[in-house]
């Protein structure tokens, strides 16, 4: 990029901290670049002496002058906050609010360089995944600019079918929670043989990031990965017959299914007429 972007973020909670923390640490912006708006004093406060960033109350002033403006609002805010902004001409439009489409944002906003975003909550320490995509007037320098943006969050993955973010949704977004859940029960099982909770969940939490970063750096599938680690007739050949006999797979299926058709189903409300 020949200059440092201009990014404002209109409301600054947890996920608009973690893009912040990730630019600055990346130098894709100095911090008298970025400013913040959010109706909390102590919040601002703490972003201002945190990270150097500027702040103000006023969601009208904050977009002033930016390169990038970032909705990062809760999405029942954002009827409301649209009514105060003026977006700059040429400026782009990147919002993570999940449910709100580009075309609500194109009309509340009456600004028609929007890319929307699924970020997941690895984002918060720069390991997370986002997908996007972007509206037919986003020209190919803010295309950069949103790459640029969303690199300090971790991977990105650009789509040009905005129904894909649903797919995401499913998938990315919510898919933390199922890992979380599955460790759980696995430092429960833990615990139920005899280990500490303390202990347990160091075990699961380690096995679980190293799987992760082994399947990351290997070629191999999946599969071939999970054979490498069951012997025949072995204690992991039995874990995995009473796995796939609960139906694990089915049920994960499943689950991903039910939450991508609840994103329809959000994205669909959030496109009534008003």
């Amino acid at each position: 990029m020949s200059k440092p972007l201009k990014i404002s973020f209109v409301g600054s909670g947890v996920m608009a901290e973690a893009m912040i923390r990730g630019m600055l640490q990346e130098g894709l912006t100095p911090p008298d670049h970025l400013r913040c708006s959010d109706p909390q004093p102590a919040r601002l406060a703490y972003l201002r002496d945190k990270y150097g960033v500027g702040t103000t109350q006023s969601n009208a002033e904050v977009a002033a002058g930016a390169d990038v403006v970032v909705l990062s609002v809760k999405p029942q805010m954002f009827s409301e906050v649209s009514a105060q902004l003026q977006v700059p001409e040429g400026a782009l439009i990147l919002s993570i609010m999940a449910g709100v489409t580009a075309a609500q944002i194109v009309r509340r906003c009456q600004h028609p360089a929007v890319v929307r975003v699924m970020p997941n909550t690895p984002a918060q320490i720069g390991k997370g995944v986002s997908v996007w995509c972007a509206t037919e007037a986003v020209n190919d320098a803010q295309h950069d600019h949103a790459r640029a943006v969303l690199k300090a969050l971790g991977s990105e993955h650009h789509v040009h079918h905005e129904q894909m973010l649903d797919m995401a949704t499913a998938l990315s977004g919510s898919a933390p929670a199922y890992v979380f859940l599955i460790m759980e029960a696995l430092v429960d099982a833990g615990v139920h043989m005899g280990f500490s909770r303390q202990m347990a969940k160091d075990l699961v939490v380690q096995t679980v990031k190293g799987s992760a970063e082994f399947a990351e750096g290997s070629e191999r599938h999946l599969a071939d990965l999970r054979n490498m680690v069951t012997s025949p007739g072995g204690t992991t050949a039995d874990a995995i017959y009473f796995l796939e006999k609960g139906g694990l797979r089915t049920v994960l299926s499943q689950a991903v299914r039910a939450a991508y058709l609840k994103s329809i189903q959000l994205s669909q409300l959030g496109d009534e007429p008003e």
